[in-house]
């Protein structure tokens, strides 16, 4: 072999060589460097993938009536050059569905050739659906849009939803996570063209978004929210609070705020009115504060019930300030701790207060939740205003003994006379029936100690008893008088607090009232405020406690308190204005009918959930087409049930007036 040969071969074996290693190097590049970017390019060209959710939980009160729930509606798109520049079939889809226009589709998809809204959440018949999907070029898909069927009931607490059905307000945005469910990926394989040929996954997420129990119930909360507005349009009052608890168990059965707004049309309303206020806005509570002061000096032997004080003539001087009486003929001298509740005397308080000293009642008022959160349900929830200072001043403390100088949120003094009304015990305030461990206290982050402890003593039973006592004095022969209730015992204590302005000082007044009933099985506290009344008096007894004994009067015939006591008295007791507060639960937003056995009842309008538990207490066959509330049943109401009826009920999304 010549040198010439030779190095031909080591020319081409070089070659080989160089070659060689250029392909190792880019199958290294391609296999090692840029794979996962390469994985992910030939993915797009024929998979694609889209997160899922569940359809969203409903939300329910104490007794299964719907308050939040879903209803199908359908979105419409085209991709225009599916169509093929054939206009009549936007034509067609215009007669088909009146609310779209055709020129106005035309408008949208005008130098468009890509994919196209041309209508969204539009409430169509079956027969509509079939139609359109018979069209070349338009394509419809289901879509479940959160509907409120109630619409103002109980709207600042259960909230509202954005167009993507996520949470933004109230218990809907509190548990987002719990009602929209556990997201899942599908992914499928498309062909050139874009369409789907095959699902690589698929997985049922049908049952993975939580329903919500919550301890409301709605006729009480619709009595409760007709009775506050009366009383805020009567006195041309700027807004009003009302709330409802089961002193035993802490569970809140209504709470509402007036102005309030319907979650259906949320543009249509003000920030303002969307908050529950009740739990948010934190203001002085003026004399429904001094029981705490004295049920605290009793608690820390400090004085007793009977125990008496010189009430200085309505007049006293603290520093360089004087402690008056609220009405100026108010001259007491000698007075007891009962009186001094029963009278709301300011004086007397003040000097209960220097008594006890400022570190035991602040020590009262904290195991009370003053100055913290309660940990109810609600977003937002503010923990109110009061001094972090070990000892205040002796004005200080005059002021915060009569509910001056501190602020607090109706639910916070709700919950603290409910400790009083169930014998001592202050019991965390909720508003999720916990019976139905769907979602659980555990499921909320505490923001501190005080929330983790849903149970706790705070006055002896002997205390509570008195302070019970006095209450039920204030109603009786002191300022609650309105508070009464023929027949019953109302322990309460009205307040007529100067109103704080937004420049700090004060002007106009909050009215308010805090009662519950004694003589019953089940006592339950109401609270009531109402916010700068300007007709028809500011006291609270004149424009608060004429709502809570409306509100009370329901409760107690709804619970049947009424009829037991009639058991046991022979009285000639007129029950007929009471019976007509129980007709107004009949209005639309209550959900309740009459129900006459043997007899088809009227249906429309209700929940699958409510007409189940009718249907069974009657013994009633139905059947069920549709989502929604009831639009149409057959038999009509009123036609006997015998063994073969069955009722034919179809469901169609609410409609609002």
């Amino acid at each position: 072999m010549n040198r010439v040969e030779k190095n031909r071969i080591i020319f081409v074996f070089t070659c080989f060589c160089l070659f060689f290693f250029l392909v190792l190097g880019k199958a290294f590049k391609v296999q090692l460097i840029d794979a996962s970017d390469l994985i992910v390019r030939a993915n797009s060209q024929f998979l694609r993938q889209v997160t899922v959710y569940p359809k969203r939980g409903n939300i329910y009160d104490r007794n299964g009536h719907a308050l939040a729930l879903n209803v199908q509606t359908y979105s419409i798109f085209t991709i225009p050059k599916s169509t093929n520049g054939k206009n009549d079939v936007y034509k067609t889809l215009a007669k088909i569905v009146p609310e779209l226009s055709y020129n106005e589709m035309m408008s949208n998809i005008k130098k468009r050739k890509k994919f196209t809204w041309i209508g969204r959440k539009l409430k169509l018949t079956k027969t509509q659906v079939e139609r359109i999907k018979e069209l070349k070029g338009i394509f419809i898909e289901g879509t479940p849009e959160r509907t409120y069927p109630n619409h103002e009931l109980l709207s600042q607490v259960v909230g509202f939803v954005g167009l993507d059905n996520s949470g933004l307000s109230g218990l809907e945005f509190m548990f987002d996570k719990e009602l929209k469910g556990t997201p899942v990926t599908l992914k499928y394989t498309i062909d050139n063209k874009g369409r789907p040929i095959k699902f690589e996954s698929h997985q049922d997420v049908t049952a993975q978004a939580k329903d919500i129990y919550l301890t409301i119930d709605k006729d009480i909360q619709g009595m409760a929210e007709k009775y506050l507005k009366e009383a805020v349009i009567k006195h041309d009052a700027d807004k009003g609070g009302i709330g409802v608890i089961d002193v035993a168990t802490g569970e809140v059965l209504a709470v509402a705020n007036y102005p309030t707004f319907d979650p259906n049309d949320v543009r249509g309303s003000s920030p303002d009115s969307r908050k529950l206020s009740f739990a948010i806005e934190p203001f002085e509570p003026g004399s429904t504060f001094k029981i705490f002061t004295a049920a605290s000096a009793i608690e820390h032997k400090v004085t007793k019930i009977n125990s008496t004080y010189y009430a200085e003539q309505g007049r006293m001087k603290v520093g360089s300030h004087w402690i008056n009486e609220a009405e100026a003929h108010e001259k007491f001298e000698w007075i007891s701790v009962a009186d001094i509740i029963k009278f709301s005397s300011n004086v007397g308080t003040t000097k209960i207060a220097f008594d006890l000293t400022f570190p035991k009642l602040k020590e009262t008022l904290i195991s009370l939740n003053f100055g913290n959160k309660t940990g109810i349900e609600v977003p937002g929830e503010s923990r109110g205003i009061f001094t972090e200072a070990d000892n205040v001043t002796p004005l200080s403390l005059s002021n915060i003994s009569f509910g001056q100088g501190i602020a607090t949120t109706g639910i916070q003094i709700m919950s603290a006379y409910a400790a009083i009304a169930n014998g001592g015990e202050y019991i965390k305030p909720t508003l999720i029936k916990r019976d139905h461990n769907l979602v659980t206290v555990s499921e909320l982050e505490p923001e501190n100690e005080n929330q983790l402890t849903k149970r706790k003593r705070v006055f002896s039973e002997s205390t509570a008893n008195d302070m019970t006592s006095a209450l039920i004095g204030a109603v009786e022969k002191g300022t609650g008088g309105n508070a009464q209730i023929p027949h019953f015992q109302i322990a309460g204590k009205t307040a007529t607090a100067q109103r704080v302005d937004k420049n700090g000082g004060y002007k106009g007044y909050v009215s308010g009232f805090v009662g519950y009933p004694v003589n019953v099985d089940k006592r339950f506290v109401i609270a009531v405020y109402i916010d700068n009344p300007k007709k028809g008096g500011y006291y609270g007894g004149v424009v608060a406690a004429p709502v809570f004994r409306n509100l009370a009067e329901y409760m107690l015939y709804k619970n049947k308190d009424i009829s037991k006591i009639a058991e046991h008295e022979d009285n000639d007791y007129d029950l007929k204005k009471v019976k007509s507060n129980i007709d107004i639960v009949q209005l639309k937003e209550a959900g309740t009918r009459s129900i006459v056995p043997g007899l088809v009842p009227n249906l429309i309008g209700l929940d699958k959930v409510t007409i189940s538990n009718i249907a069974a207490k009657l013994n009633m066959s139905v059947t069920h087409k549709g989502m929604g509330v009831v639009s149409e049943q057959y038999p009509l109401a009123g036609t006997p049930i015998t063994e073969t009826t069955v009722v034919r009920l179809e469901y169609s999304p609410p409609t609002y007036e």
